[in-house]
């Protein structure tokens, strides 16, 4: 009996070590926080019917600059959300084109978001559709007779009431400790300018191109020197919270529920933990664009591509990597992460509530109303959106004046080529 179960141990362990080594593992790598749990159920639900794949998720705070460290390191996730326009043209993305049983369900505006310009190809695919703009207190503008603002004059004479009325509410909640929040400040106010200005095609080949005379990121009166005096005249009229560089989302989030922010700047990925914290604020959120605040200049609201991924070319789990991604796009998981993220899916065959109906008429109506910009994927990989981020906590820390901004942000958009 001792001599069997030794055999039997032994073939235990055997089959154990070949079952190990048949493994195959799946590294996703991820930025969005909003997602880690979500996806965490949506992996073991995959891991526990495919036996022999194993899917792990990592998430990096600054996701967008440690994927450089991982590129130049050779040890590249099989699966990311990270997109960046150079590693498309370095080929560090898989050309997914012709994987129909994605784009076949996919709506084709959403399709031509995740198209490179450059190519014609797709190397990410989206599931989701967002917008971004500034979601207010309706409460608080209702009491005080506020309509959310078109001009830049009118949006800072509202900060101006909320203050004066109620010196207890912050008008303009900025959670700064948060380099990406910063950075989309940039990406939807001065680049949101020169998308509108420019033309969204010709806006892209201009940032790939790198042409200065176009951009003008550093002149005296260009987009970024504006947006930077703008942010400092902001501060010293005390319309954004005192605590903007170490304030975080949810510091945001409870301030909002709470009633203590009339408004913040954010996607539709907050909606969710605004819901969960307080759900009697569904009735209660407004909508709004970035209003205008160049010369013949738009109000503008991002409508762009949400949570997209993009497979390494360099992979040996190609397989694996497109088998999960299939299952995470199914209409079932779609409808559950569409809901849980509170945003609209890109996926035609996705019935999702994503959000209160009131909301969605408000978003509707901006949708209709003010200039569409999309993402800055074109942006060089050496300055990331948290580089960018940085340098307006630089700004609000009073590194930069405005002008000194705006050409320490030409230097280093520069240099990132």
């Amino acid at each position: 009996m001792k001599r069997l179960f030794a055999v039997l141990l032994a073939l235990m362990l055997a089959l154990t070590a070949v079952s190990a080594l048949a493994e195959t593992k799946v590294n996703f790598f991820t930025g969005k926080i909003e997602t880690i749990d979500l996806l965490n159920e949506i992996i073991a639900d995959f891991n526990a019917q495919n036996p022999g794949i194993v899917v792990e998720q990592e998430y990096q705070n600054d996701a967008s600059n440690i994927i450089k460290v991982k590129f130049a390191s050779n040890e590249v996730p099989d699966i990311m959300t990270t997109y960046e326009q150079e590693f498309v043209d370095q080929g560090k993305y898989m050309d997914i084109s012709d994987v129909n049983e994605w784009w076949d369900r996919l709506i084709p505006s959403m399709r031509d978001s995740c198209t490179d310009l450059k190519t014609g190809k797709q190397y990410r695919v989206c599931t989701n559709m967002t917008m971004a703009g500034f979601f207010y207190n309706k409460e608080i503008f209702e009491e005080l007779g506020l309509t959310p603002a078109v001009t830049w004059d009118e949006f800072v004479s509202n900060l101006e009431v909320i203050k004066e009325k109620k010196p207890d509410v912050v008008p303009w909640f900025i959670f700064g400790k948060e380099a990406w929040h910063l950075g989309h400040l940039i990406e939807f106010i001065p680049h949101g300018y020169l998308k509108q200005s420019l033309g969204a095609l010709e806006c892209k080949t201009a940032m790939l191109n790198n042409e200065s005379e176009k951009l003008r990121l550093g002149a005296a009166d260009g987009c970024m020197a504006v947006f930077a005096q703008n942010m400092l005249d902001l501060q010293a009229k005390g319309l954004i919270n005192e605590d903007v560089l170490t304030a975080t989302g949810d510091n945001c989030t409870e301030a909002f529920v709470t009633g203590k922010a009339a408004m913040f700047s954010n996607g539709m990925w907050a909606l969710s933990g605004i819901l969960e914290a307080n759900p009697d604020m569904a009735d209660k959120i407004g909508f709004a664009p970035y209003p205008a605040y160049m010369p013949d200049s738009q109000p503008v609201v991002l409508c762009a591509e949400d949570s997209g991924y993009a497979i390494s070319a360099t992979t040996e789990n190609v397989d694996a990597a497109k088998a999960f991604l299939t299952f995470l796009f199914s209409a079932e998981n779609q409808k559950k992460y569409s809901e849980s993220l509170g945003s609209p899916s890109a996926f035609t065959d996705v019935e999702a509530a994503w959000a209160p109906e009131g909301f969605v008429r408000d978003v509707t109506a901006v949708l209709n109303s003010a200039v569409n910009i999309g993402f800055t994927n074109e942006k060089p990989a050496g300055f990331s959106g948290d580089d960018a981020g940085r340098m307006v906590q630089d700004l609000l820390a009073g590194t930069y004046d405005a002008q000194g901004f705006a050409e320490a942000y030409e230097k280093a958009w520069n240099e990132g080529f």
